[in-house]
């Protein structure tokens, strides 16, 4: 009896109190954003630890300032983004995804911010043309599309204002591929959802030819676009992993054993095939990642 009454009077563990506070679970603002949140959203609540949603929070900066200020717990974020959080993005570790990961979770572990087994699909930015413009090319490359831009080629981008400023997307290529897009051939378009990017290049609309995309966007092929290939590497490693705050894995150890299977499955292909249905077929994000995870047995 004393001891029951004991443990009334100082309260619950830590551990325990924490437990009962629900995980703020936050994403980017857009198509991937939603679903891979959704994934992880749908997989805690199966595992019975209360979720608080913020899905659809932001671009990559504001996210991650909000989980190094502590106002939210977990997010999908890329590997490769982590070389540009540290300055370090010219380190080839970033290049390969074993190194990418490990680095990554290396250097978070600094801010108390754990990395979880990422997906092996690989979502980083790339540009995409109509066909017109790709011409009979069936791998059309950026070195070509360089040649066709200096030579004064009519080309008019869609992306958003974190691709063209962000020195990983637009302004890399630029550098590596030497070619320069002056402000009128760019078309700056609100939120960074690539289903606006790619809608716009198909429809033409503005004159749009050429849409930023990601590697694992749904919409590219449907969408009559091929995507330009990067010969020369410019691009990091993007795989998309759960980060969550060491406090929180700390109040739900499980967390991992929850996650690694739905992310391990995220290949290329079903991940291209997952975004095609929100942003093609317009389905929801939360009823496509919940038939994702009935297909893995995750969900009854």
């Amino acid at each position: 009896m004393f001891l029951a009454a004991l443990l009334l009077a100082i309260g619950p563990p830590a551990a325990v109190a924490q437990s009962r506070k629900p995980v703020i679970l936050a994403s980017k603002s857009d198509t991937e954003g939603a679903l891979l949140g959704n994934i992880i959203g749908l997989l805690m609540e199966r595992a019975g630890i209360p979720v608080e949603y913020k899905l659809s929070f932001g671009p990559t900066n504001a996210v991650r300032s909000a989980i190094l200020a502590g106002g939210i717990d977990i997010y999908p974020e890329y590997t490769g983004n982590a070389g540009y959080f540290f300055d370090m993005a010219a380190d080839p570790a970033w290049k390969k995804p074993a190194t990418a990961f490990a680095k990554a979770k290396e250097l978070d572990a600094r801010n108390k911010l754990v990395w979880l087994t990422p997906a092996p699909a690989d979502n980083g930015w790339a540009i995409a043309v109509r066909r017109e413009v790709a011409g009979s090319n069936k791998a059309p490359t950026l070195d070509e599309f360089a040649r066709w831009v200096s030579g004064g080629g009519k080309v008019k981008l869609a992306a958003s204002a974190e691709f063209v400023a962000s020195p990983a997307a637009l302004p890399a290529f630029q550098k590596a591929y030497g070619f320069t897009l002056a402000p009128s051939q760019i078309m700056i378009v609100s939120g960074g959802d690539t289903a606006v990017t790619i809608r716009a290049a198909a429809e033409g609309r503005y004159g749009v030819n050429a849409a930023m995309v990601y590697g694992t966007d749904g919409g590219i092929a449907a969408a009559g676009l091929k995507v330009l290939r990067d010969t020369k590497g410019v691009q990091p490693v993007y795989q998309p992993a759960p980060v969550v705050r060491a406090e929180v894995l700390e109040a739900y150890p499980e967390l991992p054993r929850v996650l690694t299977t739905a992310f391990e499955g995220l290949t290329q292909e079903r991940l291209q095939e997952l975004n095609a249905r929100v942003q093609i077929n317009g389905e929801d994000a939360r009823a496509v990642a919940t038939d994702y995870l009935r297909s893995r047995r995750l969900l009854r």
